[in-house]
Parts: C-alpha cells; structure tokens; sequence
C-alpha cells in the first residue's frame, strides 16, 4: 500500500513538471497533456501550475483574532497598510506582501489534497497545529521581495513557556527558522534549512509581541546566507539575532523521484 502510494507520489510529480514546461509555452491543447490527467479539469493537476499556488479556500491563521493584543492588531494594521500604496490618485500594489499561512501548506496547493492524503494525512505545520487563539504561535509575516527582506509580527502564547513567564528559546529559534526559511524560498525556490546560529541577548516575556526582522547578506550558488534580529515591537530592545543557511533543493525530492 506505501509502495504504491509512493508510485502515485512520483507521477504525480513527475506530471506536474511535464505540465510545468508546457505552461512555459505560448499555447498547448489538451492532446499534450499527460494521460493519467485527462479526465481531471485543467485548474487541479499540478502544484505547479498557478502563478500563485494557493487555490482552494482555507483559513489563514495569520488574520486578526480576539487573542490579538491591542499592539499585535496595531503592527499588523500597520505593516498591512504598507501593502497598498496611492498614485495619481488609483490605489495600486505597494512594495510589501502579506503572506498566508497555513496549517499545511501542502493541502492548499492547487492539486495538493490528493498529496496531502497520501503523504502523512494527520501532518500538520509545526507552528499551526494548536488551535485556540492565542495559546501557541500567534504571528503575521509581511515580504518585501524588492529589499529582499521581511518583517514577522509574533505574539507568544502560553503554551510557549521556558523559563518562568518567559518564552522557550525553542520556540524563538522556530519562529527565527520560519521566518528567515520563507524568505529564502520567496527569493531562491524550494530550500532546506542548512545552519542557523543564533545568540540570544534578552529573554522575552509571555504575550509580549515581538518584530522578527529578516535580510538577505548574499547567494552563492545554490546557497542562501540570511541574518535576523528579534527586537522589542519598536526595535529599542535586542531579544536575538541570527545568521541562517539555506540549501536550494529539487522539491522531487521530498517525494522520492
């Protein structure tokens, strides 16, 4: 039964890039199109075929809830704000993004529930698998591709405890890893986290929010070097700061091709 999920897995992948490289040409007819596609409709095939992968409704666990503070709704509304900006009076795209989140990104994928049931059913993302508001990982993450940077607003719950009153630094450096690992697939594709180094300065109090900010220092091959700091919510306070290594890799992989 695994075996032959896992021949399901690989054609499926192996589909999509077909249909991946006949979407890069001007045109192609249904003829073209992979047989064991044929009888599916064209919007559900491949992971790969939409400009933006997410298709399929689902809820986005980085929206304001009632476990927000006052300070997390005033950053996101800020940084939201950014997202937009006026010109000659039309409002148009600004340099900034804010990015869903998921508790599986697979699942949301255009033809990511057949994967999603074949590949660990029950996985969930690390930081969304808690679901009372304001118990785990409350955060927000905004992208701006032009500065090859971005910004995660983080408020920690309860459950995040280490010291007494104070959040685990586990669970700091799985916010540092999130983040600083979006970003690098935002500007390099598919990667795997290689290193992180971090120094924590100050410890930070259970539902404070924080500004995890990320940058990236360079690209060397397939290789994506990236630094972040993790400050008071207005950037006085120095919690941690960090270094990250991000390995591009062929997503087939994940999949066993």
């Amino acid at each position: 039964m695994l075996r032959q999920g896992l021949y399901v897995v690989r054609g499926l992948y192996r589909d999509g890039l077909k249909l991946t490289r006949l979407a890069g040409q001007q045109s192609f007819n249904r003829a073209h199109l992979p047989a064991s596609y044929c009888h599916q409709p064209l919007g559900v095939r491949a992971l790969t075929m939409s400009s933006w992968p997410f298709s399929s409704p689902s809820r986005d666990y980085s929206l304001p809830n009632e476990s927000w503070s006052p300070e997390m709704q005033k950053l996101y509304d800020h940084y939201n704000a950014l997202c937009e900006v006026e010109e000659d009076g039309e409002k148009k795209r600004g340099a900034w993004r804010k990015l869903p989140s998921y508790n599986r990104t697979l699942k949301y994928a255009t033809g990511g529930r057949c994967l999603s049931k074949l590949m660990q059913a029950k996985a969930r993302l690390f930081t969304r698998n808690i679901e009372e508001p304001g118990a785990g990982f409350e955060y927000v993450v905004f992208l701006n591709k032009p500065e090859k940077s971005c910004v995660c607003v983080f408020q920690a719950g309860h459950l995040l405890e280490g010291p007494p009153g104070h959040v685990h630094g586990g669970a700091i450096a799985t916010m540092i890893d999130s983040v600083t690992g979006t970003l690098a697939t935002y500007l390099s594709g598919p990667v795997m986290t290689a290193n992180l180094n971090m120094n924590y300065r100050s410890p930070i109090p259970l539902g404070s929010v924080v500004l995890v900010h990320c940058a990236l220092e360079k690209v060397e091959g397939r290789k994506t070097f990236l630094s972040c700091r993790v400050t008071s919510s207005d950037g006085a306070k120095l919690h941690t700061e960090a270094t990250g290594l991000f390995v591009a890799i062929n997503v087939g992989h994940l999949f066993g091709a």
